[in-house]
């Protein structure tokens, strides 16, 4: 697996564009990154920056960034409504894939070594890069911030991991490290009072707040939420104050249920949410998720697909009330996702229809059997999704909403296929293009295209399991679902049963083209199993569909 880093630096300037692009620009020169998110603030006067790479390259464009950073922002002018330190007033490193946070600690010290030396700026290790516990917490390092630092680094406790024990006053200092996955959230109260909004973020947040007993001693009552941290403050740009929310693991804590447990406290004390925003990007499974609970809430089936779970989740946070909220640019999946991946399946019904009459030989038979494939679980799991909306079937609800969940997963895999099938085809072309002059070039010719007919095997092999699997809905449906819509369940089986033999037609023939087929001979008797049952479950189907059909 690819080693993906990803960095989120906090800048110190949310109104100046141009300045936030000379910034943005320095990362963007660096081979290796991609720029996904630049979100500025204008009350908070911070840009919080988000890009991903590898370990190396993120490293690289990162100390660019702030070493640009700290040239073009003035920290002894700046104000803000947000806690701050530094130009770069922090930078964290997050494990995204083939890599573990105890390596990345490694990349996070070499770049706060790196700072530290070429630029003259105090840095402070946090959260997993930082040993010291008692001073790993960010907001623990930054209490005090850039008017009180100049004293603060001359404690003997807070001696900078890197860098001078001086407090530059144009640059102040930063805090560089590793931390999970972490989403930035504000949810928006009807009111312009911080201490309301304060009140608040201390009933939510895990640390809570400090409060005297009846014999005037301190005591520590905990908020309602692990892994959260929360401030209130007022924007001005808004007109309203807002809850400030740091999850640092939403898996323990999700978007959902911070949003919840905010509507709830501002309740009580006589406030109203009105919506809520996200700073910088989200994981998709986190609005999936939201789209899911707030579902359920409305005794609703969940097997819906990613659009309206996303759009469910998008309206019942209300991630729109201050400003238009685009899915692509927000979540982190989409922002990294190749428009060649999926260039297929954004083709209208019609389009994909002349392409595939054209002279081109791809897309051909192997996409058009995934498409049959996602045709077919489709309407298994529209017939599952009717069932559960059924009047008088209440009480089945949760089984049929299992079934759809199942049909969306497999419908999304099978679209997917779609263009895999199609990229499969065009990398044995590729392999067939290369130069063949030498014994070495040859070898690796004859290496590359024997690679990519391996995959180009097993795409349509996975297309024959994910259809096969899809009957199983359909059969399903036929036997218990809404009787009103059979005639569906029997046509997915019929779509799903063309798609398994279909793709089994693609296997074998890109099977003929190995040498040596050693490589795939357990595989291809497994396919032949695979459209026996088929055409096993086809009969099955059909016959509990006509005798429904036959009774009505």
């Amino acid at each position: 697996m690819e080693k993906l880093i990803e960095c989120v630096p906090n800048f110190s300037e949310g109104n100046d564009a141009a300045l936030i692009k000379s910034i943005t620009d320095e990362i963007e020169k660096i081979d290796g990154v991609k720029l996904l998110d630049v979100d500025p603030g204008k009350a908070t006067n911070r840009t919080v920056v988000t890009f991903v790479g590898s370990p190396e390259a993120v490293v690289e464009a990162a100390f660019q960034s702030i070493k640009k950073a700290s040239e073009l922002i003035d920290m002894s002018k700046h104000k803000g409504e947000h806690p701050r330190m530094g130009a770069t007033d922090v930078c964290p490193l997050i494990p995204l894939s083939g890599i573990t946070a105890e390596e990345t600690v490694k990349y996070a010290k070499q770049l706060g070594e790196r700072v530290g030396k070429e630029l003259g700026i105090p840095v402070y290790l946090y959260e997993y890069a930082q040993p010291n516990k008692e001073r790993s917490n960010l907001s623990v390092i930054r209490e005090g911030e850039y008017e009180g630092f100049a004293k603060k680094i001359k404690k003997p406790e807070w001696k900078p991991d890197y860098g001078p024990t001086e407090l530059p006053v144009r640059s102040g200092a930063s805090v560089i490290g590793v931390r999970d996955f972490l989403v930035a959230y504000n949810v928006n109260l009807n009111t312009t009072s911080v201490r309301r909004a304060n009140a608040v973020a201390f009933d939510i947040r895990e640390r809570g707040r400090v409060v005297r007993d009846a014999k005037g001693n301190d005591v520590h009552v905990p908020g309602t939420l692990k892994s959260v941290k929360a401030i209130g403050w007022y924007i001005e740009e808004y007109g309203q104050a807002q809850v400030s929310i740091n999850l640092t693991n939403i898996n323990i804590a999700p978007v959902h249920i911070a949003f919840e447990e905010v509507c709830k406290s501002a309740q009580s004390r006589g406030m109203r949410v009105t919506g809520s925003e996200l700073v910088g990007l989200i994981p998709l499974q986190s609005l999936l998720d939201a789209g899911k609970y707030f579902l359920k809430k409305q005794n609703r089936s969940t097997g819906v697909s990613e659009s309206e779970l996303i759009h469910i989740a998008l309206k019942s946070l209300g991630l729109d009330d201050l400003n238009e909220f685009h899915p692509d640019k927000k979540i982190i999946e989409y922002r990294m996702k190749k428009e060649s991946d999926s260039a297929l399946q954004n083709l209208t019904v019609k389009a994909f229809a002349d392409m595939t009459a054209s002279e081109s030989p791809a897309p051909g038979g192997g996409s058009v059997s995934a498409y049959l494939g996602a045709l077919g679980a489709a309407l298994g799991t529209m017939v599952a999704n009717l069932s559960a909306g059924k009047k008088g079937w209440e009480s089945r609800l949760e089984e049929f909403s299992n079934w759809a969940e199942k049909g969306q997963i497999i419908k999304d895999k099978l679209l997917k296929a779609v263009d895999e099938d199609t990229a499969a085809f065009n990398r044995i072309m590729a392999g067939f293009s290369l130069p063949k002059n030498t014994d070495a070039e040859k070898q690796a010719r004859k290496e590359a295209i024997n690679s990519a007919t391996i995959a180009a095997i097993e795409v349509p092999y996975k297309v024959m399991q994910l259809s096969l699997e899809s009957m199983q809905i359909s059969k399903a449906m036929a036997e218990n679902g809404n009787p009103n819509s059979v005639s569906d369940a029997g046509v997915g089986a019929l779509c799903a049963r063309s798609a398994v033999l279909g793709a089994h037609l693609n296997v074998k023939i890109n099977a003929s083209g190995l040498a040596d087929k050693s490589a795939v001979d357990k595989l291809l008797q497994d396919a032949e199993k695979i459209e026996k049952e088929a055409l096993k479950l086809e009969s099955e189907i059909l016959a509990i569909v006509n005798k429904t059909i036959q009774k009505s």
